[in-house]
């Protein structure tokens, strides 16, 4: 028998039943002479009590132990599996001496910590910022730098930077309300436009302080314009300046064609100073920069495109074949709105998302009963995602929070 001491308890196991696994590590253990390379293999020996000692789990040797004397490797579901596959690793055991049925369970399981794993890296990193204030040393005006990014990228760092934090919010919310209230026609007036106007020109340049003190901050110009939160607040600004520009090139264009009785590029001009102007919406997702639930929803999206794409799929297919068959059976009908299967694509739209504005509706009642069906696999469709999609964003704006507080 070879004795063999795991992490303080004794095993024994005949030399003839270690020689038939000749690739592991008890297996060599058995079958070398010489005793140089036995110790090579074991952590210790005793001469005493002729034992090889290995500092390894005693735990999860007794599967081993149990592998050598039945020929099966067993596993059990408490176990951790990166602890598992290393023990294993060490002691030379390949998983296919496992039973089929423990090998797929144990490969879920780890697949499930793999992905855990990986989620709770990107979490982390969610919240990482680009800078930090080491960063900072040794740089040119490294400490002025270094006190402007904790007023702007650490609210925690300072009351004046915890202000900060709240006028920037406060700054986005004043601006929406700002182009909402600029479409109302009571503030269409010229007193009313000169307000919204002067709230704009505030908002900017606050919005455009702050990015240049984010770009002042910065300790790497190619990780800055990177960054999808510095997008974003370049987007915020932009709107206002293009507008500037091309109200001063709408007003050259309207005298130079007042000449010339030609008005077609100042209408031009109009539209894209309108699209422009709706750009401004995109300040909204500033608040992704201080909002825990917006970046959950952010990462929900990006952890489960997947399911949303195949969603969208099962929404497509649906609304082509719905679209098909309501057009099928009520497209003799005289005064139907059902006269091509493109036409039919919006109620059959609508019908799936279950809001059914009622604008297009079948008449005959073979189109109602494929009404019915699309409204029912509507459904059905629409309740299978959400779930999944509440469950995750809840855990991932939990942990989220979790790693906010304890950063």
């Amino acid at each position: 028998l070879l004795n063999i001491n795991v992490g303080g308890k004794l095993f024994q196991i005949a030399y003839k039943v270690l020689a038939q696994y000749p690739i592991t590590r008890l297996g060599k253990l058995a079958l070398y002479t010489d005793p140089v390379k036995k110790l090579q293999l074991c952590d210790d020996y005793l001469v005493q009590k002729n034992e090889y000692f290995f500092d390894r789990d005693p735990s999860i040797f007794h599967y081993i132990f149990h592998f050598y004397r039945s020929g099966v490797l067993w596993m059990m579901d408490e176990m951790c599996p990166s602890n598992f596959v290393e023990e294993i690793e060490y002691w030379g055991i390949h998983l296919k001496y496992s039973q089929r049925c423990c090998r797929i369970l144990f490969e879920e399981k780890q697949d499930e910590l793999s992905e855990y794993l990986k989620i709770e890296k990107e979490l982390e990193a969610e919240l990482e910022p680009l800078e930090t204030g080491e960063q900072f040393n040794g740089k040119f005006l490294g400490q002025f730098r270094k006190m402007v990014w904790n007023l702007i990228e650490n609210p925690y760092s300072s009351v004046p930077a915890k202000i900060i934090a709240v006028m920037s919010s406060f700054f986005v919310l004043i601006s929406i309300v700002g182009m909402t209230l600029s479409t109302v026609e009571e503030m269409k007036n010229k007193t009313g436009k000169l307000w919204m106007e002067q709230m704009e020109m505030i908002c900017a340049i606050f919005f455009t302080s702050e990015y240049l003190m984010r770009l002042i901050s910065s300790s790497s110009f190619k990780n800055f314009l990177r960054a999808a939160f510095n997008a974003i607040d370049l987007v915020a600004i932009l709107p206002f300046y293009i507008q500037i520009l091309f109200e001063n090139l709408e007003d050259g264009d309207m005298q130079y064609h007042e000449e010339l009785h030609k008005v077609e590029n100042v209408s031009k001009l109009g539209k894209v100073l309108k699209l422009i102007k709706l750009m401004r919406i995109f300040r909204i997702l500033k608040l992704a920069r201080h909002s825990t639930g917006l970046r959950a929803f952010s990462f929900t999206m990006r952890q489960c495109y997947q399911q949303v794409c195949c969603l969208l799929l099962f929404i497509a297919m649906g609304v082509f074949t719905f679209s098909a068959l309501i057009h099928s059976v009520e497209h003799d009908v005289p005064g139907t709105d059902f006269t091509s299967i493109p036409y039919a694509w919006w109620w059959a739209a609508v019908s799936l998302s279950t809001v059914g504005y009622g604008d297009t509706v079948p008449d005959t009642m073979l189109g109602r009963m494929v009404a019915f069906v699309c409204i029912s696999f509507g459904i059905i469709l629409n309740g299978m995602p959400i779930s999944i999609l509440y469950n995750k964003f809840s855990d991932y704006y939990a942990k989220l929070k979790a790693h906010e507080m304890s950063q």
